[in-house]
């Protein structure tokens, strides 16, 4: 295995790119802000990024991980971001390949996510973890007897869209009743100010449930709660270790995990999943990088 790996991360408000070591320490680490405009103009911002990060190499890059906003086509390597319209099956590993003279493996975020978190971050040591992001969005990624799991996609994990109530609100994905409809931040705050809260944001939600404020405590118990009966669906199906939680909303820490874990003592009655483990995540806006790295070392070994 080289020294470094080289990882990209794209989402819908940023660029990152790092170069992460052996050890999976993230040596060096750039971002800059996703631009708007034709497709080729966000690549040329990539590419620039890419290439920045590689002047600062002072060992050998063997390989490239790219974790993605997805939807995501890993088997074509290309990626239809939903909140970066400008890309729809975009050729990201053919243009890094060619740009860089190194192979490159994609990903999805969630699954990056989750990756860097079983590599260097709360689930150390773990053989099978769901990672999730409970932020502006819900997603996730799915770490299976110590490997990615991709799906047939490349889009497994995607547990933002695990319905938790069948009569529930519309969702952007076309279905119905997903937990991102309910314990996303934008709809914590939604539901809040349908009763009676009178505040802006998810933000302006946690500091008023700190303070005692009996709506937004409510809000975050009905989010807690829809995420516990996914957390307790997916568990049941992959034989859980762990479930890591990071995101925005899981920043408010106990307004969030302690009606959490007391709900999922409800729905997780299976005596396999008894003790199943959520905690918070630890790599924060990093996991994604130190997850692509991981990824790639992962294909590097095995193929």
């Amino acid at each position: 295995m080289s020294d470094l790996t080289l990882a990209l991360d794209i989402g819908g408000t940023k660029l990152a790119a790092g170069l992460v070591d052996a050890d999976g320490n993230l040596v060096h680490r750039a971002q800059t802000p996703t631009p708007d405009g034709d497709p080729e103009i966000l690549w040329a911002a990539v590419a620039s990024l890419l290439t920045d990060v590689r002047s600062a190499a002072e060992a050998t890059i063997g390989a490239v991980g790219i974790a993605s906003a997805g939807p995501v086509d890993v088997p074509a390597g290309t990626v239809s971001p939903i909140n970066i319209t400008e890309w729809h099956r975009f050729p990201i590993v053919e243009r890094v390949e060619t740009a860089t003279g190194l192979p490159a493996y994609l990903g999805g975020d969630g699954l990056c996510m989750a990756m860097g978190e079983w590599w260097r971050g709360a689930g150390r040591g773990r053989r099978s973890l769901l990672g999730m992001v409970v932020s502006t969005g819900i997603g996730g990624g799915l770490v299976l007897d110590g490997a990615p799991f991709h799906g047939r996609t490349g889009n497994a994990g995607h547990v933002g869209h695990v319905v938790v109530e069948p009569d529930g609100d519309a969702c952007t994905c076309g279905g119905r009743g997903c937990v991102e409809t309910v314990a996303s931040g934008p709809h914590l705050a939604r539901w809040a100010r349908t009763h009676g809260w009178a505040g802006a944001d998810a933000r302006q939600l946690a500091e008023d449930a700190a303070g005692g404020d009996e709506v937004a405590l409510r809000a975050f118990a009905r989010g807690a709660d829809a995420v516990a009966r996914t957390i307790a669906s997916v568990a049941a199906v992959c034989d859980l270790d762990l479930v890591v939680v990071g995101g925005g909303v899981a920043k408010s820490g106990a307004l969030l995990f302690d009606p959490l874990r007391a709900s999922l003592q409800t729905y997780a009655g299976l005596d396999f999943l008894r003790g199943l483990q959520v905690v918070a995540a630890e790599l924060g806006g990093d996991a994604g990088l130190v997850g692509a790295a991981a990824l790639a070392a992962h294909h590097g070994r095995f193929g």
